[in-house]
C-alpha cells in the first residue's frame, strides 16, 4: 500500500476518535474498512507517534484508545470493571482522595489496577490515591486543632463575715453517704472484658500474601476474576485459567489438612465451579496419596 495511503487511514482513525470519543479496535476497523490485523498495526505506529493513548482497563480483551484531553470520558465505560475494583472506583470517585494504608487490603490491590482512575502520589512517606478528574491541588491533609493553654480565671471571694453552721444538713448527708457505700459494697464487681485490636501489622501480613499469591498466579499466565473473600490464613479468588473460571483457594500455612480440602470442596460446589487449592509447602502424605488413589476410581459401592 503507498505510504500516502497509510498516511490518509492514519488520519480518519484519528478523526474518527476525535469525533466519537474512546473506542476499541474492532470499531475502528468498521470504520476504516479493513481488518482488526491492519487496524492494530495502524493503532500501533498512532501510538508510537504519541497521536493516540491507550487505557489500562480493558473491554474484554481490547484496551480503549483515545486522544489526548478525552481521559474524562474513560469514566463512561467504567462499568466494565471487575467487582472489587468497580468498588474501589465507587468510593474513590466520592472521598476524591484515599489514604493507601488505611484502606482493606483488597481494595489496596484494586487501586492499584484501576490505572486510568486511581492517580497515586506521595506526601511525606504516606502513599495516597487521587480520582484522575480531581487536581492534586485540592488536595488538603486534614489536622487536629491544637489544644491552647487555659489561663485560670481568679474570681473575687467575698470575706465571710459571719460564720453559719448546717448540723442537721451534714449529718443528714453523712446517713446518705453511709448507705450508699454499704450499697455499693454488696454489688458484685463487674469483670473487665479485655479487646485486642488487630493491628495494622496482621494487615501488613494480609497484603503480603496476597501479592505473593497473585505474583504466582501472573508467573503461571493465570487471570484474576475477582477476589471472593481474604481471611487471616485463607483467601478466596475466581482466577480463569484457559478460559475457564475456577475457585482457588490459598492458605498461609504449611500443611492443609482433610477438613479444609473438604471444605473447599463444598464451596466450589455451592459455586458451581472447579478448584484448585494453594498452600505454603507440601501436602501431607496421607492426604497426597488418598488423591492419588482417587483420580483413577470408579465406584465405591456397599455389599447389601
Amino acid at each position: 500500500m503507498p505510504p500516502q495511503d497509510t498516511t490518509d487511514i492514519r488520519d480518519k482513525i484519528v478523526l474518527s476518535i476525535k469525533e466519537k470519543g474512546p473506542t476499541i479496535p474492532v470499531f475502528i476497523a468498521k470504520e476504516i474498512g479493513s481488518s482488526i490485523l491492519f487496524t492494530s498495526a495502524f493503532l500501533s505506529e498512532l501510538l508510537s507517534e504519541k497521536r493516540l493513548k491507550m487505557s489500562h482497563m480493558r473491554i474484554g480483551s481490547s484496551p480503549l484508545y483515545f486522544i489526548e484531553g478525552q481521559e474524562p470520558m474513560l469514566e463512561n465505560f467504567s462499568h466494565h470493571l471487575k467487582s472489587k475494583e468497580k468498588e474501589a472506583f465507587t468510593i474513590l470517585k466520592e472521598k476524591k482522595f484515599m489514604k493507601d494504608i488505611e484502606q482493606e487490603p483488597a481494595i489496596r490491590v484494586a487501586l492499584r489496577e484501576i490505572k486510568d482512575f486511581a492517580v497515586p502520589f506521595k506526601r511525606g512517606e504516606d502513599l495516597f490515591f487521587r480520582f484522575f478528574t480531581v487536581p492534586e491541588t485540592e488536595f488538603v491533609i486534614e489536622e487536629k486543632p491544637l489544644a491552647l493553654p487555659i489561663k485560670p480565671i481568679t474570681l473575687p471571694v467575698e470575706e465571710v463575715k459571719e460564720k453559719i453552721e448546717f448540723p442537721v444538713i451534714i449529718e443528714e448527708i453523712k446517713e446518705k453517704k453511709k448507705v450508699r457505700e454499704e450499697k455499693e459494697k454488696k454489688k458484685p464487681k463487674a469483670k473487665t472484658k479485655i479487646t485486642r485490636k488487630r493491628g495494622s501489622s496482621t494487615a501488613k501480613h494480609d497484603e503480603k500474601f496476597l501479592e505473593k499469591v497473585k505474583e504466582f498466579l501472573s508467573k503461571n499466565s493465570i487471570e484474576i476474576v475477582n477476589i471472593e473473600g481474604l481471611k487471616k490464613d485463607e483467601l478466596l479468588l475466581r482466577i480463569k485459567v484457559n478460559g475457564n473460571e475456577q475457585l482457588l483457594v490459598a492458605y498461609k500455612k504449611k500443611k492443609i489438612s482433610e477438613n479444609e480440602i473438604i471444605k473447599t470442596a463444598k464451596k466450589a460446589s455451592e459455586m458451581n465451579l472447579r478448584y484448585s487449592i494453594l498452600s505454603m509447602g507440601e501436602l501431607p502424605k496421607k492426604i497426597s496419596g488418598l488423591i492419588k488413589a482417587l483420580q483413577n476410581i470408579n465406584d465405591i459401592k456397599k455389599v447389601e
